[in-house]
């Protein structure tokens, strides 16, 4: 009898399916799994997380099997292979389906997955995440998410797992520009940040006490003090992966191209972290300290 229920809870408990399981996700199902859920997941290695998740072999299989799909890949293209084709997600949701990309791609990728999800009967919302992997970790992330009220009522308890704030940003596409604002925020930022220790140390100031003051003073915002933490030490270890925050800088830089929305400051600092990435591709962003530093005559 006691089997029996066990069977009938977990029939009706949620299945949530992952298509990427990488940091961030991982950490997003880890809080899932807290919250009752059930989870099974996608990558095209078969591997991710801790070793305890079951894998599917295709975006289709996963599909076929979960209640819910949670997107979380690292660019447009992942995006479009694994939702699109005879062994893509869209191939494989029954119609009535919940889609929910957290990846942060482009708005109009947004738009444009949004519309093919209703040709399916299939509920897509874009839900971008703000909060790298200790606010992943937990379930501290803020969902900034696009689609009908009606949409996101229906994914709410997945992002109250994962998240403290979910944030209705707007109709489809609109949770992709809101990331797009917030990251662009973060990167243009810290590039300003890592120019302020370049100029300190070419004028002569000593290492240590620089970025010491910088963590007291309340112009540098909590996440910023983090990476000054790690760029005083040398540790470069990835939260936010420099390819990515390059990747995200692009995709705002191109949208608001076609808003004609001018961004002098973001595009210099695209530049700075376009040499991060070819320097540091899969260390933090925050390597733009180092890739600046190393500019300056008084450097270790």
């Amino acid at each position: 009898m006691a089997q029996q229920a066990r069977r009938s809870r977990m029939s009706t408990t949620p299945l949530v399916g992952f298509v990427g399981f990488g940091a961030m996700a991982s950490r997003m199902g880890a809080n899932l799994v807290k919250a009752g859920y059930r989870i099974v997941a996608y990558t095209p290695s078969g591997k991710g997380g801790d070793g305890s998740t079951r894998f599917l072999p295709t975006p289709r299989a996963l599909a076929q099997e979960a209640d819910i799909v949670v997107a979380c890949v690292p660019d447009d293209e992942a995006l479009d292979k694994s939702m699109n084709g005879p062994d893509g997600v869209l191939a494989g949701m029954k119609s009535g389906g919940l889609l929910v990309n957290t990846s942060t791609v482009a708005p109009e990728t947004s738009v444009t997955l949004a519309q093919a999800g209703h040709a399916h009967g299939i509920t897509v919302i874009d839900a971008p995440v703000a909060g790298s992997t200790p606010e992943a970790e937990s379930g501290n992330l803020i969902v900034l998410a696009g689609g009908t009220a009606a949409d996101i009522s229906r994914a709410q308890g997945v992002f109250d797992a994962i998240g403290r704030l979910t944030i209705h940003a707007g109709p489809p596409g609109s949770g992709s520009k809101l990331k797009l604002v917030i990251n662009g925020i973060m990167g243009a930022t810290l590039a300003v940040v890592a120019e302020g220790v370049t100029y300190g140390l070419a004028s002569g100031l000593e290492r240590g006490m620089l970025f010491d003051a910088l963590d007291e003073v309340p112009v540098i915002s909590p996440h910023h003090k983090r990476k000054l933490k790690a760029a005083k030490a040398g540790d470069f270890s990835p939260q936010f992966p420099a390819r990515l925050m390059q990747k995200d800088m692009r995709l705002l830089m191109t949208d608001a191209a076609r808003h004609t929305a001018p961004l002098p400051a973001m595009a210099a600092a695209t530049q700075s972290l376009s040499l991060t990435r070819r320097r540091h591709p899969d260390e933090d962003y925050s390597a733009l300290f180092a890739v600046m530093e190393s500019m300056v005559a008084n450097t270790p």
